[in-house]
C-alpha cells in the first residue's frame, strides 16, 4: 500500500485540526495553495510525503542551526532515551543547560527552564510585574512573542501573515495594560514613559526582528531603549528566542557589544559596499573575533528558545539573580512546568550548544548569508523590481519594496503577492522559503556548495520570472 500524499494527508488533516495544521502559517494562506507534509529531514533537506526533496530556508523557523537530524544531536538524544524521557524531578541535564546559557550569556545569572518560547516571555513578563509592582508593558508593532493574551497585540509571525493581529479572546482590560509602540522610534518611547509616570513594569521587544521579516535596529536604538528604562525603574527584556546562539553565542547582546568594537577598531568596519537593496540603502557588518567583550546593551531579562533544544520544545528565560529570585520557590511569582527541563531535549540542546562552541560557525554564515541577499539583489535590479534584503549572519528577508524595512509599517509596504508568486516559483524549482512574505529566512551549518549554488539559482531565475 502507498503512503499517502500531502494532498490526502491534508485533506484528512482538515476533518481534524483547524485549518488543517496545528500553527496557523503553515496552512500556506499567505501565498496560496495546499501545504505539504515532511516525512523526514537531514542536513539542509527536507523531504516530503510524495517524495520531493526541498532545500530548506526555515530550518524549523531557527532551531536547525546545524541542518536537521545530525548525528551528534541524535546521539544525545537517543543516550538521554535509555535513562528515560520524564522524570518530574530534577535531572543533571538542566544543570549542565543552565551552566552553558549563563557562560554564554553574561547579562543572565541565573536562568528557569520552561517548554516554550510562549512561556519564556509570559513568564518573564508577569516577574517583570511582580518584581517592579507595576502592571503595564510596552510592545513593539510586528514583534511576536508568542500567543500568551497580553502580547498578541500588534504581533507579528501568524498573526499578521493572516490578518488579525488582535486576537479574538484577549479581555479588552488586558490589551489596555499593553502600550504598543512603533519599533527604532525613540520618541515614542519617551512619550509613552511620559504619560505613564510610575506604571510601566517592562519593555519586551525582540532586539533584531525576525516575525515581520528580519529588521535590524537603528544605530543607538537599543542603547536609548536600556537608557528609557533604567531611569523609569522598569526592566528590559530582550526576546532571543530567535537570535540567541543563532547569531552569536551570546545573541544581539553580544552582536551589539561587537559592532561598538568594530566602530572602534581600525580592523573591523561596517561594510558600505556590500548591497543590501536595489535602490540605495545599505547595511551589514564585519563579525569581529574578540571573545571577551561586555554586552553593550545589558537586558534585566532574556528569553531563550529553539537552538537550546536542539529541536526539541523548550524555553529558557533569565536575567539578574535578584530579579530571578523573585521567582517561587524563593520569592511570590509563580511559575512551574511538569515538563520544564525535559531530559531529552535539554540533552539535545546541550549537544547543539557544545557543536556551536567547537565549530563557531557565525563567520561562515554570515558569508552564506550574505551570497544569498546577493544573488536575490542582483537578479531584482536586473529586472527592475524594487527589493530590500536586510541581513546579518545566517537571519535574512527579501522585502519587494523601494522601501527600506526599519518597522512595521515600511514591512508592510512589501508586495505579498509578488513574494506569494516567488514563494512557488523556488518551490518548484526544489527551495522551500517561509510560507509568508512577513518572516525570517533561515540558514545552517548544513547549508553550503551545492545547497547554496541551487539556491542563488533557484532564487535568481524566480524574480527574473517575476
Amino acid at each position: 500500500m502507498s503512503s499517502p500524499t500531502s494532498e490526502q494527508l491534508f485533506a484528512r488533516a482538515l476533518q481534524l485540526i483547524p485549518g488543517g495544521v496545528n500553527s496557523p502559517v503553515r496552512a500556506f494562506r499567505s501565498v496560496g495553495g495546499t501545504p505539504f507534509f515532511t516525512k523526514a529531514a537531514r542536513g539542509a533537506t527536507l523531504t516530503t510525503a510524495d517524495g520531493r526533496e526541498l532545500i530548506d530556508f526555515v530550518c524549523t523557523w531557527g532551531p536547525a542551526i546545524h541542518g536537521h537530524n545530525h548525528p551528534r544531536i541524535k546521539a544525545a538524544i537517543a543516550a538521554a532515551l535509555e535513562n528515560g524521557t520524564s522524570f518530574g524531578t530534577p535531572n543533571p541535564y538542566e544543570v549542565e543547560m543552565a551552566e552553558l546559557i549563563v557562560k554564554f550569556f553574561p547579562s543572565i545569572q541565573k536562568v528557569r527552564m520552561c517548554n516554550s518560547g510562549t512561556e519564556a516571555t509570559m513568564s518573564a513578563i508577569r516577574l517583570a510585574r511582580g518584581f517592579t509592582k507595576r502592571d503595564k508593558i510596552i510592545k513593539f508593532a510586528g514583534c511576536y512573542h508568542g500567543h500568551s493574551d497580553s502580547l498578541l497585540i500588534k504581533a507579528g509571525s501568524g498573526a499578521l501573515t493572516h490578518g488579525n493581529p488582535d486576537s479574538a479572546g484577549v479581555p479588552a482590560s488586558f490589551a489596555q495594560e499593553t502600550i504598543v509602540l512603533p519599533y527604532n522610534d525613540t520618541a515614542a518611547i519617551d512619550a509613552a514613559f511620559a504619560a505613564n509616570p510610575g506604571k510601566i513594569a517592562c519593555i519586551i521587544l525582540e532586539p533584531y526582528i525576525g516575525n515581520v521579516g528580519f529588521i535590524k535596529p537603528d544605530a543607538g536604538y537599543l542603547q536609548h531603549v536600556r537608557k528609557a528604562t533604567a531611569q523609569h525603574g522598569a526592566l528590559l527584556i530582550f526576546d532571543e528566542v530567535m537570535t540567541g546562539f543563532r547569531l552569536a553565542r551570546g545573541g544581539v547582546q553580544e552582536l551589539e557589544s561587537r559592532q561598538i568594537f568594530a566602530s572602534e577598531s581600525a580592523g573591523w568596519a561596517n561594510r558600505p559596499d556590500e548591497p543590501r537593496s536595489t535602490n540605495g540603502s545599505s547595511g551589514g557588518f564585519a563579525l569581529p573575533t574578540n571573545e571577551a567583550l561586555h554586552p553593550a546593551v545589558t537586558p534585566d531579562l532574556t528569553c531563550l528558545g529553539k537552538i537550546i533544544g536542539g529541536g526539541l520544545p523548550v524555553g529558557a528565560f533569565g536575567g539578574r539573580a535578584e530579579i530571578m529570585d523573585y521567582l517561587a520557590p524563593l520569592g511570590p511569582v509563580y511559575q512551574a512546568g511538569t515538563l520544564s527541563g525535559n531530559p531529552l531535549a535539554m540533552a539535545a540542546g546541550i549537544a547543539g550548544l557544545k557543536l556551536i562552541e567547537e565549530l563557531s560557525p557565525y563567520a561562515k554564515l554570515d558569508t552564506l548569508g550574505r551570497q544569498i541577499c546577493a544573488a536575490a539583489l542582483t537578479a531584482a535590479k536586473t529586472k527592475g523590481i524594487p527589493l530590500q534584503a536586510p541581513q546579518v549572519g545566517s537571519m535574512f528577508s527579501l522585502f519587494f519594496t523601494p522601501t527600506p524595512v526599519r518597522d512595521m509599517a515600511s514591512a508592510l509596504t512589501s508586495d505579498a503577492k509578488l513574494y506569494g508568486r516567488f514563494f512557488h516559483a523556488c518551490l518548484a524549482g526544489g527551495i522551500y522559503l517561509p510560507p509568508s512574505a512577513y518572516e525570517s529566512w533561515f540558514l545552517s551549518t548544513a547549508h553550503e556548495g551545492k545547497a547554496i549554488d541551487q539556491a542563488c539559482t533557484v532564487i535568481t531565475q524566480a524574480i527574473i520570472s517575476l
